[in-house]
C-alpha cells in the first residue's frame, strides 16, 4: 500500500514539535509589516509579530503561499509514489486552498486538497487525525470521510477585544466600530462554513468566558468531547481563565492553549480569544 503524507499551512496553530512528531509538512503563509517581509512561524514568531504589529504605522498584511511553493512540496513528497492529503484554512478566509488546488493540478503526485472550513486549532483537529489515520495505514478515502465527520462536529467561537482591526481590514464599517467602542461591546462570533457569523455581544471578558463555557456545555449535550483548544492573541490571562471555567464545568482535560498565528491576529487585533472543540456521539456499548 502506498504511504500517505499530510500537508497543511501555518495557520494550523499546532506546536511545530507536535507536527514534526506526526510527520506533517507545513507550507507557511507570508506577512508584511511596514514593508518588511516575513515568513509565518519561520522568520517571525507570533509573539514577535504581536510586538511589531502594535508598533506598526499601518495594518500588517498577509498573503497565501504561492502555487510554486505548494508545487515544490508536492513534487518532493510524492517523488517516492506517496499520496498526499493537503488540509488548509477556510477557503472563505484565504486563497490558500485555491493555490493548493492549482498546484495539485500541476504536480504528477496524487494530491487531495481539503478545505477544513476552519482555522487555528480547529484546523489542527483535522490535520492531526489525518496524520494518525495515515500512520495506521488507512486509505485517502477513509481519511476524507473521517475529516468530514470531525468538521461537522467542530465548533469555533471567537471574542474580540476591539473592532479596530476589522475596520482597518475593511470587514466592518467605522460607524459600527465607533458604536461598539462607546458601548464597550465585545462581539462573539462563530466560524460557520468558513465564515464569521455573529452570535452574541457581551460587555466584558468575564461575560465572554462565561458565555463560551456555557455554549460548550449546551451544545455538548450527551455527546463525548474529543478535543478542546483555546487560542489567543496576546491574551494569555483570559485564555487561562477560560480554560479554568471549562475545566470546572465539564471536568475535561487537557486543554491546549496556544498563541495564535499572525495571519489571524492581523484581523482580530490584540486581545482576541477563541474556543474550539469537537464532540461526538459516544458508542452505544460505552
Amino acid at each position: 500500500m502506498k504511504s500517505i503524507k499530510i500537508v497543511t499551512d501555518s495557520t494550523v496553530d499546532v506546536p511545530a514539535a507536535v507536527l514534526a512528531e506526526h510527520g506533517v509538512e507545513v507550507v507557511p503563509l507570508h506577512l508584511t509589516v511596514d514593508g518588511e517581509a516575513f515568513i509565518d512561524r519561520v522568520t517571525i514568531t507570533p509573539e514577535q509579530f504581536m510586538a511589531k504589529m502594535k508598533a506598526a504605522r499601518e495594518l500588517p498584511k498577509s498573503s497565501q503561499p504561492s502555487v510554486g511553493e505548494f508545487l515544490a512540496v508536492y513534487d518532493r513528497l510524492g517523488a517516492d509514489g506517496s499520496e498526499i492529503v493537503s488540509i488548509h484554512m477556510a477557503g472563505e478566509l484565504s486563497g490558500t486552498v485555491r493555490a493548493a488546488e492549482h498546484a495539485a493540478a500541476l504536480t504528477e503526485a496524487a494530491v487531495t486538497v481539503v478545505d477544513s472550513q476552519f482555522i487555528s486549532c480547529a484546523l489542527g483537529f483535522q490535520v492531526l487525525e489525518a496524520a494518525r489515520l495515515a500512520k495506521a495505514g488507512r486509505s485517502v478515502a477513509d481519511i476524507i470521510r473521517r475529516l468530514d465527520e470531525i468538521r461537522r462536529c467542530t465548533r469555533l467561537y471567537v471574542v474580540l477585544d476591539t473592532l479596530e482591526h476589522l475596520v482597518k481590514g475593511g470587514r466592518i464599517g467605522r460607524g459600527k466600530a465607533l458604536i461598539g467602542s462607546l458601548l464597550r461591546i465585545k462581539p462573539i462570533a462563530a466560524l460557520v462554513d468558513g465564515l464569521y457569523t455573529p452570535v452574541a455581544q457581551v460587555r466584558s471578558f468575564s461575560q465572554a468566558v462565561s458565555h463560551l463555557a456555557g455554549r460548550l456545555v449546551e451544545e455538548q449535550g450527551a455527546k463525548r468531547v474529543e478535543k478542546i483548544a483555546i487560542a489567543h492573541a496576546d491574551a494569555p490571562r483570559w485564555a487561562e481563565r477560560l480554560k479554568e471555567a471549562v475545566t470546572d464545568i465539564i471536568g475535561y482535560s487537557p486543554i491546549d492553549i496556544v498563541e495564535t498565528t499572525p495571519v489571524i491576529s492581523i484581523h482580530t487585533g490584540p486581545g482576541a480569544l477563541a474556543l474550539m472543540y469537537y464532540a461526538e456521539e459516544a458508542p452505544l456499548d460505552e
